[in-house]
């Protein structure tokens, strides 16, 4: 039995997990812009992190803490990037570590760092320095609210939730906040997710566990088709469930990988929803394939495709778009063998355009959530991407994005 509650106590859920977010300064709006999340009791820690070869200082501070297997406290901010920023970049990144091992009473290595915003930026430090002190001294099992906020960036809403599942005759609890609305797509995104669990597991089986999962979640969206220096996801388990330890790929190990996929799915699903300035959210689901990693080549070439997006923004049903974008994808394919709808209307079979209900199809177009459906024709497999349109309003926020 799975119960979740969306936006609920977040991850300050699970037992022995607190949060706070504050207002530092970082941010130009004003707004809280730095988070940190604990567990007083030592957790396993688990994460996977962006592929771009321009990654920010955060990420090799927090891969080295990933590598020990083991954490307390995340610290985010929002505002600055910390990407791009050399020398200094990777000192403020250990630094920030310093100041909250200091606050918390842990070791250094034991903190997970995450920034977003303005790259090539380096961070304020005495404005992190007491903004760190200030949410290590705030920190409460209601923080999870504020550290959900305090990493927004160009996100509509704060995003969290909870899910609370059996392990071993135990109740067991996750909770999650995440933020990412734009230069999404992975692998990963502008994205940081980070998820609290007191579940007791193996630390290797819990990376095995995210990494196969965000294969299927994460790194199945994409709202502009831009890999961020900056993106990871993180999972801190710390065993205050008091369980039997997970330590093999059994019952158990299915039971809460199940979870953890329900719940990266739903989040993957949230950001693409969020994406900036969207008015639609599109599901690209190609079956038909000979392989998976086919499908999700085929379904990324739509997804990222501008004439694609700005189609769906204008209700405007252009098949040709799509089928353009399938033909680009560089899967090898027969045109005769694909077939193209829009909703549950076809638009493309056989090499030509369907014949369909006029009406019928631009009550599909004028629908927030639309799906995609692309068949190839040509074996068994199958993939889901989720994306979302291009509206006037993401232009102009990234035409002002940096002023």
């Amino acid at each position: 039995m799975v119960n979740e509650f969306k936006n609920a106590a977040g991850v300050t859920f699970p037992q022995g997990f607190k949060a706070a977010g504050v207002k530092a300064g970082i941010k130009k709006s004003g707004n809280l812009d730095v988070a940190v999340i604990y567990t007083e009791k030592e957790a396993v820690v688990a994460g996977t992190f962006t592929q771009n070869a321009v990654a920010a200082a955060p990420v090799f501070a927090s891969k080295a803490v990933v590598a020990t297997g083991m954490a307390h406290a995340i610290v985010a901010n929002a505002g600055c990037a910390n990407a791009c920023t050399g020398e200094q970049g990777e000192k403020d990144a250990k630094a920030t570590q310093e100041i909250a091992a200091k606050a918390l009473g842990c070791d250094p290595l034991d903190v997970i760092v995450a920034s977003t915003g303005v790259i090539g930026v380096t961070l304020p430090m005495d404005k992190m320095e007491n903004g760190v002190k200030e949410a290590v001294s705030a920190l409460s099992e209601d923080g999870s609210s504020a550290a959900s906020q305090a990493i927004m960036t160009t996100d509509t809403h704060p995003k969290s939730a909870a899910l609370e599942i059996e392990v071993g005759g135990k109740k067991v609890r996750f909770g999650v906040i995440a933020k990412g609305s734009g230069m999404i797509q992975p692998n990963m995104a502008t994205m940081l997710c980070f998820i609290t669990t007191d579940l007791a597991i193996d630390g290797k089986l819990l990376q095995k566990a995210l990494s196969e999962i965000v294969e299927t979640s994460f790194n199945m969206i994409s709202i502009d088709g831009d890999m961020s220096t900056n993106d990871m996801v993180i999972v801190m388990a710390n065993g205050a469930a008091g369980n039997a330890p997970i330590t093999e790929e059994n019952e158990d190990y299915a039971i809460v990988k199940e979870a953890l996929d329900k719940l990266c799915k739903e989040f993957a699903k949230e950001i693409a929803d969020d994406g900036e300035g969207a008015t639609k959210f599109l599901t690209v689901h190609v079956t038909g394939t000979k392989t998976f990693a086919d499908a999700k080549t085929i379904g990324m070439s739509v997804a990222k495709s501008p004439l694609v997006k700005t189609a769906f923004f204008g209700a405007d049903p252009n098949w040709g778009r799509v089928i353009c974008a399938v033909g680009y994808a560089g899967v090898p394919m027969d045109p005769e063998d694909v077939v193209v709808k829009f909703g549950d209307v076809p638009v493309y079979a056989h090499g030509v355009g369907a014949e369909h209900d006029v009406e019928a199809l631009a009550k599909v177009m004028e629908q927030h959530d639309i799906t995609i459906s692309i068949d190839m024709g040509q074996g068994e497999e199958e993939a889901t991407v989720w994306t979302c349109d291009f509206s006037y309003e993401y232009v102009k926020i990234n035409g002002e994005y940096h002023t």
